[in-house]
């Protein structure tokens, strides 16, 4: 996923910076700040979700607050070391896409040294959150280490890289499960394949925008991969979370407010394949992604609703 480059930046037909030539540059909190898009925290959100879903299933309903609150500072953590990652390992591509050339990173505002010092202090900080957790949700924390550094390096060699990317995601649910019940059962393997989906869906939406300069590139993405039937294989990604959603549900007891809920989240997908079976522009695409936030919040909410009411 590649998060919105801000849209007040200047772009500018300079030459793109090499390493050598910014190993001079100064560190700048507004430069980091912009390198972990804390201005835009839907990643954030869409990390988060999956893992709140986790909880919410393990607990049967309120999970305890401390949770809450580690996973939800692990999420903004991990999210955030993620992008660095990225734009680590995308710097030379992200110079030639007019949408993430500003990029502190590609621009050379900031230098390779300090985006990895600034990813090592923010895997460091999630490391010490994990300490905080059981013995099986620490045994589990590589993996989500692992996967964070892979994604970057996917869309070399992967045609549906967001497939990664929702492994990456969905290994939150896993954690998270773990963590509320100290042990990994079926529910959270069906979280773990729903975020998977719904990953690999709104991640396509989210390729759309820059699936011209991607091909121009050498770049891999669904959008290019499914091309004129990228509708198609988004619908079948959300009908594949919604299958699971489910199934998980029925593992689970939950109540039918639930269900309501994923009843009204099919009907928005639904609209969203039908528009994308024409033509969508990149700014089109990048509102139709971050409307996913709101659709699984309101799965949250039907979780929470279907325990509390049933």
């Amino acid at each position: 996923m590649r998060p919105q480059a801000d849209p007040m930046a200047p772009v500018t037909d300079s030459p793109p910076q090499t390493l050598a030539e910014n190993r001079g540059a100064r560190f700048s909190w507004s430069a980091a700040a912009r390198l972990i898009r804390l201005h835009s925290q839907t990643g954030t959100w869409l990390l988060l979700l999956p893992t709140l879903w986790s909880l919410v299933l393990a607990a049967r309903g309120v999970p305890a607050l401390g949770l809450i609150v580690t996973f939800s500072a692990g999420s903004f953590l991990m999210r955030s070391a993620g992008v660095v990652l990225n734009d680590l390992a995308d710097r030379s591509v992200d110079r030639e896409v007019a949408r993430t050339r500003t990029r502190p990173l590609a621009s050379g505002e900031l230098s390779f040294y300090h985006a990895c010092g600034l990813a090592a202090l923010l895997l460091g900080a999630a490391l010490a959150l994990v300490l905080t957790l059981n013995q099986l949700t620490l045994l589990l924390s590589p993996i989500a280490m692992v996967l964070a550094g892979l994604y970057p390096f996917a869309k070399r060699v992967v045609h549906v890289p967001q497939a990664i990317l929702g492994i990456a995601f969905g290994w939150g649910t896993i954690m998270a499960w773990a963590a509320s019940r100290g042990t990994i059962e079926s529910p959270a393997w069906l979280l773990f394949g729903a975020t998977i989906c719904w990953a690999v869906g709104y991640d396509t939406i989210y390729a759309l925008q820059d699936r011209e300069d991607d091909r121009r590139i050498g770049v891999k993405s669904s959008a290019l991969f499914f091309d004129r039937w990228t509708w198609l294989a988004v619908a079948a990604a959300f009908g594949g979370m919604l299958t699971f959603l489910v199934l998980a549900g029925l593992e689970t007891g939950i109540g039918w407010i639930y269900y309501a809920a994923l009843a009204i989240a099919a009907v928005l997908f639904a609209k969203q394949t039908v528009e994308l079976a024409g033509s969508v522009s990149a700014a089109r695409a990048f509102t139709l992604f971050h409307r996913h936030v709101w659709i699984g919040s309101g799965i949250l909410a039907g979780m929470l609703a279907g325990f509390l009411w049933q």
